[in-house]
């Protein structure tokens, strides 16, 4: 890999993410409750921590449990839950030590297609469907990583110019178009939560009031 990236907004930890397969990974397993740049630093302050310039997989994954919770816990944290995503860490870099010999890259290198690749991405720990895509696409965009059917397989975050997550920051001004769309998505979901709300609410008044509203019968005479 060598690629010009922008996602931590700090020139040694994007330089890392450029080159190191597997800081990219573990940046964008990071990248979640946290803003994005603290996140895509995350793999750059374990390399310092680590006194290493890159990451290894099976060092991480042999790593002492509760040496590497308190190597990412350490101020400044690399996460807001520095104990889970610790964890989360050394469960990605052991299944990548199994399933592909410590290679990050394997994943896609060795990928058929573009659901292939997707299909790997969601065997990863902690990528779930949206994180996998969200990852296929930065390695489409950024990455030059393209198997036939990779913008299909990476959904609506495959699309040109869409601005909607990590893949299409390339700067300032691409950072704050995508927080723009996220502040959008994450208000409209609210609305949505707030009427379904006041509907459920509204129905079971109804409910009640139809309820209580009922004739009562009259007593049967002898």
């Amino acid at each position: 890999m060598d690629a010009t990236i922008h996602l931590a907004q700090r020139p040694e930890a994007d330089e890392l993410l450029g080159r190191s397969p597997l800081a990219a990974l573990i940046g964008m397993l990071l990248d979640q409750q946290i803003p994005m740049e603290w996140a895509f630093t995350g793999p750059y302050t374990v390399a310092q921590r680590l006194g290493t310039d890159d990451l290894d997989a099976a060092e991480i994954a042999a790593y002492d449990p509760d040496a590497f919770t308190e190597l990412l816990r350490e101020k400044p944290a690399v996460h807001r839950y520095p104990a889970s995503m610790a964890k989360r860490v050394q469960e990605l870099c052991r299944f990548l030590v199994d399933e592909y010999s410590g290679d990050a890259s394997a994943v896609w290198t060795e990928a058929a297609d573009g659901a292939d690749l997707l299909a790997r991405l969601k065997a990863l720990p902690g990528f779930g469907e949206q994180k996998a895509q969200i990852f296929l696409a930065l390695l489409g965009k950024q990455y030059g990583v393209r198997p036939e059917g990779w913008r299909e397989a990476a959904g609506a975050y495959g699309e040109k110019d869409s601005y909607r997550s990590a893949a299409d920051i390339t700067g300032p001004e691409s950072l704050a178009r995508v927080r723009a769309y996220k502040q959008e998505k994450k208000a409209a979901a609210k609305a949505a939560k707030a009427t379904q709300t006041a509907r459920t609410l509204k129905a079971t008044k109804t409910a009640k009031t139809a309820g209580s509203a009922k004739p009562t019968k009259s007593p049967r005479k002898p």
